[in-house]
């Protein structure tokens, strides 16, 4: 499926046609990865290996592929600095600071509900 690029008022978007560009950016940004790396870039400039090492389990390929990902959609962004080796570091753009608050929300609903949900999980497997 081709996805049809947003033309007209963003009040005028319909979020629900499956060819709509809003699904391709749910999809881009709703995943723990991107998620956990919002979240640790918060109000920060991190470079790399700092990234990954505070984003326990993620692989050197996830980290790469969200980045780019994040840095596509405008919502990192990307420095090199031209040293050797070359430094490259990353912040969050203006739209990224306004996905902070909404994932620091996400993040506070995790914690609140955790073990309601872990019980949940338990009775249902049951």
């Amino acid at each position: 499926m081709v996805t049809k690029q947003f033309r007209g008022s963003p009040e005028e978007a319909d979020l629900t046609r499956a060819d709509s560009l809003a699904r391709e950016i749910f999809s881009d940004i709703a995943n723990k990865w991107a998620f956990l790396i919002i979240d640790v870039l918060d109000e920060r400039t991190l470079r790399f290996s700092a990234l990954r090492n505070e984003i326990e389990g993620i692989s050197h390929k996830m980290l790469t592929q969200n980045l780019r990902m994040l840095e596509r959609n405008g919502l990192v962004e990307r420095s090199v600095h031209p040293t050797v080796p070359p430094r490259v570091e990353y912040t969050l753009t203006e739209p990224g600071q306004a996905l902070r608050e909404t994932v620091h929300r996400m993040c506070g609903w995790t914690h609140q509900y955790l073990g309601h949900i872990e019980a949940s999980r338990r009775r249902f497997d049951a």
